[in-house]
């Protein structure tokens, strides 16, 4: 990966994109960079609803065979909860372990209250829980029980005369979010990065370049192809079933971050599958994956030689690519990933190599299948003939 990736992999991930606000990264960092990079005969769909962006190809051409890659911009976030009187600021932990978040620095976004509508970030701030081990229940200081989510807290250092007014002074409510605060670098292993959010920015970063190798390589002949960038995928993967039902494609490849098995501690009677960072992407079988589409991505990355792995999904990929089931449209669907380990943490670690096979990988995928049907590229009926 070249510094000028890293960069913008940096940039997308660092972009303050909580759910329900995701025009951080959507409208403040990836409109601009996508404006820059398309044809003039492409086209950004936006919608009414939060729902996110979709950078189209060929806009308007229903007549032609249509993929959507998927990738989400939403992070998870904790919430403000209540405001105590000695100046503690009480959250939850979303879908955070509440144990992993102690002593990490935060930043709160919260309304101005001078000025309706208009956000601020506060930081200096860390999520606590206990205050001290020396204010621990015997059993929390021996490892026999954890930290319970109800007792997180945001610590501003507020002291000093009537600490809850100088916390309501500052216009913070139930309700404001806040994000981990820990930009992406490289790693002391070569060709490793460690950070927060690569759950999901690295789905919009392969995305973006993806669109970018295709604009720069004179785009495709036969197929249509939309760019998403979803919002709530944390809470439901809502913004992509609205892309999806509005734009109707008909093929949908969701991108995520999956899981390092191998490495995961504790864990290995269960027998998983043995996915591994630095072997390549993913690509998910089972659940509602294509066999038919998977066997083109397959066969695209074996011709250009790109390493990917196969990961098993039961009941559901938990991922975008559910979306055209759940928006209760047609489409053949598969979801590759990026694979991770410490998900949900603030030290989330992947590899650039496994980042840029999932780029060449689609882009590869794309060119194969424009080309099928001796140069006619894939067509609606290629699906719903070959089950």
């Amino acid at each position: 990966m070249t510094e000028d990736q890293f960069e913008l992999m940096q940039t997308i991930l660092s972009a303050p994109s909580p759910i329900g606000m995701e025009g951080a990264m959507t409208y403040g960092v990836l409109k601009p960079h996508l404006e820059l990079l398309m044809p003039d005969n492409w086209k950004i769909h936006q919608f009414k609803g939060n729902a996110g962006i979709v950078l189209d190809t060929h806009p308007g051409d229903d007549n032609r065979c249509s993929l959507m890659i998927i990738g989400h911009a939403d992070k998870i976030r904790l919430q403000v909860r209540s405001l105590g009187d000695d100046g503690k600021i009480w959250v939850n932990s979303d879908s955070f372990l509440p144990v992993s978040l102690i002593g990490h620095a935060v930043q709160l976004f919260s309304k101005d209250p001078a000025s309706p509508g208009q956000y601020r970030m506060l930081d200096g701030g860390t999520i606590e829980a206990i205050g001290a081990i020396h204010f621990a229940p015997p059993e929390l200081r021996n490892g026999s029980s954890g930290i319970k989510a109800e007792a997180l807290y945001l610590e501003l250092q507020i002291h000093g005369e009537n600490p809850r007014k100088q916390v309501e002074a500052l216009g913070i409510k139930p309700g404001d979010v806040i994000l981990l605060d820990r930009k992406v670098r490289h790693g002391f292993s070569e060709n490793t990065f460690f950070g927060a959010y690569l759950d999901n920015g690295l789905g919009c970063f392969v995305a973006v370049e993806v669109a970018r190798l295709l604009s720069q390589s004179g785009g495709l002949k036969n197929l249509r192809v939309q760019f998403a960038i979803a919002a709530y995928e944390e809470i439901g993967r809502f913004g992509s079933r609205v892309a999806v039902g509005e734009l109707k494609p008909d093929v949908v490849v969701g991108v995520d971050v999956d899981h390092d098995f191998d490495a995961a501690p504790g864990i290995g009677d269960r027998r998983l599958t043995p996915l591994a960072m630095g072997k390549g992407f993913t690509i998910t079988s089972g659940s509602i994956a294509s066999e038919y589409l998977n066997q083109h991505i397959e066969s695209a990355c074996l011709g250009e030689k790109i390493p990917f792995q196969r990961s098993i999904s039961g009941r559901d990929t938990g991922t975008d690519a559910m979306a055209g089931v759940m928006a209760a449209i047609d489409t053949a669907a598969t979801s590759v990933g990026i694979p991770i380990r410490n998900m949900h943490t603030i030290s989330e670690i992947g590899h650039t190599g496994d980042v840029l096979a999932c780029i060449h990988g689609l882009f590869a995928s794309l060119k194969r299948l424009d080309t099928l049907n001796g140069g006619q590229g894939v067509t609606r009926e290629n699906f719903t003939d070959n089950h």
